[in-house]
């Protein structure tokens, strides 16, 4: 029995501006129309009929359950980590999930959320191959044929055959230089290493448990400890934070016996940086990868993405242009791994454009920023079919509600009552008031904020059907 195991703690840095720590990469259409989460999903539906147990952090378990219902799948669980631990912790509470919630072994194929493959037959072909030596007991790694010397991936030296294709690890290689890549490729003994995994479950926390004690134990403890609330599965927090940070490659791949490596050759890309869309998607008969609204003149080898406005080159080569609506990337096709300390900077000036885009998403639809000037703040709003959101009240800022599409429900203090296309409302300071949804249609509305602080976190909930805290802007 394969059961799938995603993992969706990451948060896409070197995709900034349009990836997000708010709405990373996982989340986002980079590849086809479907965000790289629901592909990695989809993907393994030819592969198991087993629900898949999805691993991902707080912030973002609404868009995780939203993204997984938009697709039809009901996952086995969301396992929403305390804090950020690595792989190895995070795919310890899965296997402990796995062994709490099927009577007998498993084999838990592991993918992180954020990568993309392009034949979708040939991965599935090489899970089966792996899935002959994880019956075995094997901790089977999938090992990416290499095309170019590439230097921003580790890599797999295979060692000696086990069966098939499948052959021992000899050694787990960092990120080389190009003269090293270069050698490996040579080789033919190098795979870059995927970061994807099919492992028995009990083999694994066994090896988890000799290899690594404290990580085993701390995650032991945190399941065990942990509660289930709405549809998410919660480890305890204070144990979960006693667990070392590590990957399973350090923790476990390069120690064990056990290990095999099967290699992959299906188009593979882990999306980890701009130059890797430009290398895996359609370009025209100059080597352009052209994405929304642009408009090129004698330009070379060169990624454009446009969001909000028209992007226009002109005798470029070997650039990535990147707009979003607060924010541009420009950046030599060579340099764009240096993005994280564009990131860097902005969380060191604490910036908003780091964590969140203009239209921020939550679990009642969305918002998006038109305005923001000094004690005034214009918004769009638009809550989806039967959503509300919280009962609430501001201690700064009061608002104008205008409605330009759908149905409002709102209560203002002991008032209910509806509001119409073109119809709109005044909720004064300090006031208790909801907005709901009541109708067949997404809710549109203009909100105008105005008071001496226009900040997300000036909020108290009294009741909130997402079960989230009393205050904060989450």
């Amino acid at each position: 029995m394969i059961v799938p195991v995603v993992l969706s703690g990451g948060t896409g840095s070197r995709l900034w501006p349009v990836s997000r720590e708010g709405h990373p990469k996982q989340f986002l259409p980079l590849v086809t129309n479907a965000s790289l989460l629901q592909d990695t999903v989809n993907r393994v539906s030819g592969i198991t009929d087993q629900a898949p147990i999805v691993v991902g952090n707080d912030e973002h378990r609404f868009m995780l359950a939203e993204q997984l219902r938009a697709i039809g799948v009901t996952p086995a669980a969301l396992i929403l980590e305390p804090a950020g631990r690595n792989t190895a912790p995070a795919v310890a509470l899965a296997a402990l999930y796995a062994q709490r919630s099927n009577a007998e072994d498993c084999l838990l194929l592991v993918l992180p959320a954020d990568h993309a493959i392009s034949d979708v037959a040939a991965f599935q072909s090489a899970v089966g191959q792996a899935a002959a030596i994880a019956e075995q007991g094997r901790l089977t790694t999938f090992g990416v044929v290499p095309t170019a010397p590439e230097t921003g991936y580790g890599y797999i030296k295979a060692g000696a055959e086990i069966n098939g294709s499948a052959k021992a690890i000899e050694a787990f290689v960092e990120k080389p230089d190009v003269e090293s890549a270069n050698q490996y490729l040579r080789s033919g003994d190098y795979l870059w290493n995927s970061g994807m995994f099919l492992l028995p479950a009990s083999v694994y926390l066994d090896e988890l448990q000799r290899l690594a004690p404290d990580i085993y134990q701390a995650c032991a403890e945190a399941m065990a400890g942990g509660a289930q609330d709405l549809d998410f599965c919660r480890p305890d927090a204070q144990a979960f934070a006693n667990s070392p940070s590590d990957s399973i490659d350090y923790a476990v791949m390069e120690h064990t016996e056990k290990g095999a490596v099967v290699p992959l050759d299906c188009g593979w890309s882990d999306v980890g940086a701009w130059s890797a869309l430009w290398s895996i998607q359609a370009k025209d008969d100059r080597g352009n990868v052209s994405q929304g609204d642009v408009l090129l003149t004698d330009c070379d080898n060169s990624y454009f993405r446009s969001s909000e406005r028209l992007i226009a080159g002109v005798g470029v080569q070997d650039m990535v242009v990147v707009e979003t609506a607060d924010a541009i990337l420009v950046s030599h096709r060579d340099q764009v791994q240096h993005v994280k300390t564009i990131v860097s900077t902005l969380k060191a000036q604490k910036r908003s454009e780091v964590s969140l885009h203009q239209e921020v998403f939550r679990p009642w639809g969305s918002y998006e920023t038109l305005v923001l000037a000094d004690r005034f703040q214009v918004k769009r709003i638009v809550v989806k079919p039967g959503a509300k959101l919280s009962l609430q009240m501001h201690h700064h800022r009061a608002e104008h509600w205008i409605v330009v599409k759908g149905t409002a429900e709102v209560t203002c203090e002991d008032k209910v009552f509806m509001l119409g296309e073109d119809e709109s409302t005044y909720i004064p300071l300090g006031h208790k008031h909801r907005l709901a949804n009541p109708g067949k249609i997404p809710l549109e509305l203009i909100e105008v904020q105005s008071g001496s602080y226009l900040g997300e976190d000036d909020i108290v909930r009294f009741d909130d059907t997402y079960g989230r805290a009393p205050q904060g802007n989450a």
